[in-house]
């Protein structure tokens, strides 16, 4: 071989060795040329790389996958091959090839094409482990939020496996499409007074006595007034202890004073003593509906009634039936629908002042008060359809009550305050009809209850009492600072005014008809106060038109808390359920149906009265006599038949108007007695099936 073909061979091999070397070899240039190696280990070192190169070169399927490439000069004017699929392959096969032709890529070069293909590397590694930290991310949010649905899912097994009212949940019936709790409707007719259920005005109360339990009558709180009564059915206190001692009273410590119809004076917390149901049933997690109860709009705020509904004396009877019915017909805590903020109630209480307004204005025997105790008896009907209606006869408890009577007023029947005391000498008249008299002096009390006692003598239809010394125990109406130290209290029928109001002897001789034509608030055991109470329903399992003794109005606070499971807090009541019958109304030793006399008899003065024959006592307390129907025909027909003729004391005027009220009593009965269709049993007054006529 010729010097210079060596010479050329030679440089080609430094030059591929370097090649080689730089493609093998990680030092730098400096540090490679620094190291000292020997010759023979260097060419050695040569001599294994090419060997190694040419056994690539020449593999017969070449560098991935390709076939051998020939080594030799490349035929630039030959046409270029095909390249694989692979772009890689291609490219490394034509640095191979310049480098067999001695015009391989330099150092810098090829280091430049390392250090970018080594940060596509790491920014390839750097994707892949943010796709690999997302992965991870959404697994454990996968996982995550399967571990807290199935704990949702547990915690809401757990409240339904325990009930919030483990004592219902097995109480609980069906009506055949909703699961019902203990559930009560309690119903207060204000004014209703016992024996109008006797007047053949309400054949859905009459029914309705007849297949459920309840007294000849109710005795109401004294005072009989409507916020004092409403208060004690709701709490099973007395008037006294509950704190609600009148319609209008005034608080000696407070320096105020509480006025039923006034809620700036009347709807603060500290005028409403003792517990009321709604507050009892709603800290047992039993929620209630209360429909304008008197004092249902005071409660405190850690436990509301589920719903008050505030009052308006204008709302007509149909739209209350509507509102127990939307009541019954909210979800249930099992059912689809139901709304934590809008449970059903357990417990309906809704008040109806109708008979009461229609029997202060027309009075209580007037032709306007028979249609509105008609409509009352309607209204009591609608809510018993809907039950009905609902398959909830059996389920759902009915409770009927009143809050007290009425007695029929005259202007003859009136008493001027000046006659008794100087309204001067008071500081502040509580109540009415009764009048709650506080000095402006305390040391004047006792000159001033002499002083009444005095001229009160021959009037025998006022009561006068000291509260610390002679209130009668009966009345619980003197344990309270609240109540007036000193109390003028008329017999049924009869009012005191002062001159302010009226001045009595005018409107005596002017003729002048008296307003209210009916009153309420007397002796609560007279027969014309007396209150009603008819229950029907599961927690009343009795014979139906079962008959109880007469009780007071205090025991119904636990009788409706026995009826819906809860507890009752301590109170003046006796009674609980199941109450207990002494017989049924149509047993032939049952009492017989007394409408008492309205208006009372006057009880004429006596001049031989003494000062020491007032007040008179609670034993001697005069009750009005009660007469039946027909024996108040037989009365009336005898005065209407008689010759009328004015008395010394009367006026002609007062002698027309009193004949004219004689003759339209005595046309009522006759039409009562002849045009109901209803035979009169002799003796009784009553119709067959005993329906009052």
């Amino acid at each position: 071989m010729p010097a210079s073909a060596r010479e050329t061979i030679g440089r080609r091999r430094d030059s591929d060795s370097a090649d080689e070397r730089t493609l093998i070899d990680p030092l730098s240039d400096d540090e490679r040329y620094g190291s000292e190696v020997s010759d023979g280990d260097y060419d050695h070192d040569i001599l294994e790389s090419e060997d190694e190169r040419e056994k690539l070169l020449t593999r017969k399927d070449g560098i991935f996958g390709n076939k051998g490439i020939r080594i030799g000069r490349r035929d630039r004017n030959a046409p270029t091959k095909q390249r694989g699929k692979r772009g890689h392959n291609d490219e490394l096969s034509a640095l191979m090839y310049e480098m067999e032709e001695g015009v391989g890529a330099s150092s810098s070069s090829f280091e430049r094409r390392s250090s970018e293909s080594d940060e596509r590397r790491l920014l390839a590694a750097g994707t892949h482990r943010q796709s690999q930290k997302k992965r991870i991310w959404r697994r454990v949010g996968i996982y995550g939020s399967i571990a807290g649905l199935f704990f949702v899912l547990l915690f809401a097994a757990y409240r339904a496996s325990k009930s919030e009212h483990p004592k219902n949940a097995a109480t609980m019936v069906s009506n055949g499409t909703h699961l019902f709790a203990p559930t009560t409707i309690l119903i207060s007719l204000d004014g209703f007074r016992a024996d109008f259920l006797y007047r053949g005005l309400t054949p859905t109360l009459n029914n309705f006595v007849a297949e459920g339990i309840s007294p000849k009558y109710m005795m109401p709180s004294f005072p009989s007034v409507t916020f004092p009564n409403h208060f004690t059915l709701a709490t099973g206190l007395y008037p006294e202890a509950h704190g609600v001692v009148g319609n209008s009273f005034w608080d000696e410590d407070l320096q105020k004073e509480f006025y039923y119809t006034d809620p700036e004076r009347s709807l603060q917390p500290y005028w409403w003593g003792g517990e009321p149901i709604w507050r009892t049933a709603e800290r047992q997690d039993t929620p209630v509906a209360v429909h304008m109860w008197p004092g249902s709009e005071v409660h405190s705020e850690e436990f509301r009634p589920a719903y008050v509904d505030k009052y308006n004396g204008s709302e007509i009877l149909s739209k209350k039936v509507d509102r127990v019915m939307e009541f019954l017909d909210t979800p249930g805590p099992l059912d689809i629908g139901v709304k934590s903020d809008q449970p059903r109630p357990q417990l309906i209480m809704t008040y109806v002042p109708n008979v009461d307004a229609d029997g202060h204005m027309y009075g209580p025997n007037s032709t306007e008060i028979r249609q509105t105790i008609n409509d009352a008896d309607t209204m009591v009907g609608n809510i018993l359809k809907g039950l009905e209606a609902r398959n909830l006869t059996d389920i759902v408890n009915v409770v009927i009550v009143s809050d007290h009577g009425m007695a029929t007023t005259d202007t003859s029947r009136l008493v001027q305050l000046e006659d008794l005391v100087d309204p001067n000498e008071i500081e502040h008249i509580d109540g009415w009809p009764h009048f709650g008299l506080r000095p402006k002096k305390i040391s004047e009390l006792e000159r001033l209850h002499k002083q009444i006692l005095d001229r009160a003598q021959n009037m025998t239809n006022i009561e006068v009492y000291l509260r610390d010394k002679d209130t009668p125990e009966r009345y619980h109406f003197s344990q309270n600072e609240r109540i007036a130290p000193l109390w003028i209290i008329p017999k049924a029928g009869w009012a005191v005014i002062a001159k302010a109001d009226g001045d009595v002897e005018e409107m005596k001789e002017n003729g002048v008809v008296y307003h209210p034509r009916g009153i309420h608030g007397y002796d609560h055991e007279h027969p014309l106060m007396r209150a009603i109470f008819v229950a029907r329903g599961p927690a009343f399992p009795h014979k139906p038109n079962s008959r109880v003794e007469p009780f007071q109005n205090i025991n119904v606070y636990n009788i409706i808390c026995d009826s819906i499971g809860i507890t009752p807090l301590a109170n003046n009541g006796t009674l609980r359920l199941p109450l207990k019958p002494v017989g049924l109304h149509s047993d032939e030793d049952s009492p017989l149906e007394e409408t008492p006399e309205d208006p009372v008899p006057s009880a004429k003065p006596s001049p031989s009265a003494s000062a020491d024959a007032v007040p008179i006592s609670s034993a001697t307390v005069s009750m009005a006599t009660t007469v039946t129907p027909a024996k108040a025909s037989k009365t009336a027909s005898s005065t209407a038949s008689a010759k009328p003729t004015p008395t010394s004391t009367e006026s002609w005027w007062q002698w027309l108007t009193h004949s004219a009220e004689n003759v339209e009593d005595w046309v009522d009965e006759f039409m009562k007695d002849h045009f109901t269709g209803k035979p009169i049993q002799e003796g009784t007054g009553m119709g067959k099936g005993g329906s009052a006529v």
